[in-house]
């Protein structure tokens, strides 16, 4: 325990909007220049290519955004469990039906995905394409890691169940334990030998083989939690660390100069040995540590993620992030470019434009839409719960 006084809990970060929108303009990036051949360019190649590290990312901001009220009744005694079943609803409306507009649309619009069969439409609807052999389809193979977000969101409450009694001063011994999960899960490319599954499923892009990622959001939401509640002490030399912007910047450096050498494997879609992969699982989440622990720990403003651009972006970022691939595909027939001949700049340039003013309009009439309904449906629920109530 430590004297130091409780700060409130914060509970909207707004320069992680802005972190939203680099994380899916980076995977845009990587796809662009995969598709361009800017890849083999020496060294910009390697870290053009090595920019699918933005998933990790996307997977940290989730566990951090998503455990945060478990971490807070850890240290709460008269606080209960999360709502469940409100917070499924929530990711429920939060990414299926904008998805699901996107999975009909390419395989109805897009000549390369059109002629789907019944399993592909079924496992993309369903975004169940890691576990079903060959249905990841034109348009959309960048669902792989949404699919792995999803079986994510699904085991996080049962987590939550596993952790629940280590509350009050026991609440210490959470952040040991899921970091030794996530150390443990490093042997998943090694477990995955013994799994006797169909040609075409590789199990390595399931949940287990991504914990590390996820682990370093719910760390990060511990330790919030952790100080907001006073049982960690903000002078402490971990958290003056993880809050010194210069020196995160630096392992964020190192870590993805490392990412982009051999030591992660190639970039793009070459074979890994499970070292390699072991390697890009934790240079992915250094590096992921070293850009997300000053935001949430860090005092101040991030001028630039906080700005009114960057927030637009972030808040259009899931729309970015589902609908990239489809315009990207759209971009070199529409304007006569052809595929892996270069023209990095110009088809980047023009599938962002795209693709932003897209996104903006799912952000608009879908994604918000849909939240205001849900809220206010739950509001009325419960004023009718209380109302009810003898």
């Amino acid at each position: 325990m430590t004297d130091s006084p409780q700060a409130p809990a914060r509970r909207f970060y707004p320069q992680l909007e802005g972190l939203r929108a680099v994380a899916s303009l980076g995977v845009l990036t990587t796809h662009v220049a995969f598709q361009t051949r800017a890849t083999q360019w020496p060294v910009v190649g390697e870290i053009l290519g090595r920019l699918d590290l933005a998933v990790a990312l996307f997977f940290a901001l989730s566990g951090f955004l998503l455990w945060r009220p478990y971490a807070t009744a850890a240290r709460e005694r008269a606080a209960g469990r999360p709502d469940v079943v409100r917070y499924l609803r929530h990711r429920f409306v939060r990414i299926w039906p904008a998805y699901a507009l996107v999975v009909i649309a390419v395989f109805l619009l897009l000549p390369q995905a059109r002629g789907a069969s019944a399993t592909v439409w079924l496992a993309n609807l369903t975004l169940t394409q890691v576990f079903v052999p060959l249905t990841l389809a034109p348009g959309l193979t960048q669902m792989w890691s949404l699919s792995v977000e999803v079986a994510f969101y699904l085991l996080l409450p049962v987590i939550g169940i596993a952790l629940f009694r280590l509350r009050g001063p026991r609440a210490r011994l959470r952040i040991p334990i899921v970091v030794a999960v996530a150390i443990g899960s490093l042997g998943w490319t090694w477990i995955t030998r013994l799994l006797s599954l169909p040609g075409g499923v590789e199990a390595r892009n399931w949940v287990p083989g991504y914990l590390p990622w996820f682990a370093v959001g719910l760390v990060l939401a511990e330790t919030v939690a952790a100080l907001a509640a006073g049982t960690v002490d903000g002078r402490s030399p971990a958290v003056r660390i993880a809050r010194n912007r210069p020196l995160m910047l630096a392992v964020f450096v190192a870590a993805y100069a490392l990412a982009c050498t051999p030591l992660a494997g190639p970039v793009g879609l070459g074979d890994m040995t499970h070292l390699s992969y072991v390697a890009k699982m934790v240079l992915g989440a250094v590096a992921a540590l070293a850009v997300l622990a000053p935001l949430v720990l860090g005092e101040g403003r991030f001028a630039f993620l906080d700005s009114t651009v960057m927030n637009a972006l972030g808040r259009w970022s899931y729309g970015i992030f589902i609908w990239h691939l489809a315009v990207l595909s759209i971009v070199f027939g529409l304007f006569g470019i052809p595929m892996f001949a270069e023209h990095f700049v110009e088809v980047w340039a023009l599938t962002v434009i795209l693709t932003v003013a897209l996104s903006a309009a799912s952000y608009a009439f879908v994604e918000e839409p849909l939240r205001v309904r849900l809220s206010r449906w739950e509001k009325r629920t419960a004023r009718a719960t209380i109302a009810s109530t003898p």
